[in-house]
């Protein structure tokens, strides 16, 4: 089994992990969407059918590898139980809870620590019809690129910025450590031990562009000091040489570098015009191994030309501001790329894909790729547009939801 590998953006997909979305999305309420970073609730048969689909055009590159069946694999093993129990323990002690995971099979273990673990209510509680869980749910399970990140041959757990996700590192960090399929040199950062408040490392924010150079974004929620610690760790163990910076507003319409910015061919990348192109353009900064400080750059492009990195844009939304501004907000750039110059995206977002027809890509529907009624040749630049209207209300596109393992050598 080979070791995962991820060396860019755009390498020819060969392994990718995801997760379909379950019964943990029924725990966003109108009332505690916020605590669970939603902006919406979620229908879960219409999110888990758009996830079906693009599932199938996954499935068409790649080995496609869903977090539920390789954990169920896994805790059937005694080492693996006791790591996840008595990790998930140490945060919410709990003797009834203890019992219950000890006695639980496989499929229901992982069941229970994906879709949550509900408090036994004693009778104030039920009274008043108050429901609370001993275990969280993991509605943003299904967003596998934040928890997960993979630079070269190792891997990285993420550290997410809020509590309600913490059991994600738990899970991803037990399927890096015990699984074969994510065979790896190692876990490089353990986000999951990480206890210092002012680090936090999310993957939407981690773009490994080529084998030497990384562009990261400093967000809401990947501080300043663990973008620091991942370049010290990947100058010193992934061959990586320079690391450009893209300095994020605090916007809810930015949360990572991926809502803005994501990468589509060796010299071209979709993203959110007002971010990188005029007077609102967002300081970028280069930092370079062996240097001390940071170099601030006139603005990304001119720092991707001084680490030999041209990328032309293609502006999501087009050149109308309220349809960057509508498309933006429902993961127009937020590509993901089976191939170089193959890119899935939301169907929904139409000007942005007419800025990819006119940029020389050739629009494809999933269902007309998936039947066969259309295809694409060997090296033709495309677009496979999937329906999102569900998904989008997460928070996320396609490159959110994928969490590459193995991609080829550009």
């Amino acid at each position: 089994m080979p070791r995962v590998h991820v060396t860019s953006e755009i390498g020819p997909l060969r392994a990718v992990l995801v997760h379909t979305p379950g019964n943990e999305l029924v725990a966003v309420t109108p009332g505690n969407r916020e605590a669970y970073l939603y902006d919406d609730i979620i229908d879960l048969d219409s999110a888990q059918r758009e996830h079906r689909r693009l599932v199938a055009v996954l499935e068409r590159y790649a080995e496609v590898y869903e977090v539920r069946d390789l954990l169920t694999e896994l805790v059937g093993r005694a080492d693996v139980r006791e790591f996840l129990t008595t990790r998930a323990l140490e945060i919410v002690p709990s003797d009834a809870l203890a019992k219950q995971l000890a006695e639980l099979p496989p499929g229901d273990l992982v069941a229970l620590m994906v879709e949550g673990a509900i408090e036994e209510a004693g009778p104030i509680a039920r009274a008043l019809n108050e429901v609370g869980y001993a275990l969280p749910p993991l509605p943003n399970l299904f967003f596998t690129r934040d928890v997960g990140i993979v630079i070269g041959e190792h891997s990285i757990i993420g550290s997410m910025r809020y509590g309600v996700r913490w059991t994600e590192e738990l899970l991803v960090k037990a399927l890096f450590r015990y699984h074969p399929k994510l065979e790896n040199a190692g876990i490089l950062y353990d986000g999951s031990e990480e206890k210092r408040t002012n680090y936090t490392l999310e993957g939407g924010d981690v773009h490994p562009i080529r084998p030497d150079l990384l562009v990261l974004g400093f967000s809401e929620r990947s501080s300043p000091a663990a973008l620091d610690h991942l370049c010290d760790l990947v100058f010193e163990h992934c061959g990586v040489t320079d690391a450009i910076i893209v300095v994020l507003p605090n916007e809810r319409t930015a949360i990572h570098l991926d809502m803005i910015f994501t990468q589509l061919d060796r010299e071209l990348c979709g993203l959110y015009p007002p971010h990188f192109v005029g007077p609102e353009r967002l300081a970028v900064l280069h930092r370079r191994k062996h240097s001390k400080g940071v170099k601030e750059m006139p603005n990304f492009f001119a720092a991707m030309q001084a680490v030999d990195q041209p990328l032309e844009p293609v502006f999501c939304g087009g050149n109308a501001r309220p349809l960057q501004e509508r498309e933006q907000w429902s993961s127009a750039c937020n590509f993901f790329c089976v191939r170089p110059g193959l890119a899935i995206t939301y169907a929904r977002n139409e000007a942005t894909i007419q800025e990819m027809e006119h940029a020389g890509f050739r629009i494809i529907s999933a269902v007309n790729l998936l039947t066969g009624e259309e295809w694409l040749e060997d090296g033709e630049r495309g677009v496979i547009t999937i329906d999102g209207s569900e998904l989008v209300r997460g928070g996320g596109g396609p490159r959110c939801m994928t969490l590459p393992l193995r991609r080829d050598d550009l």
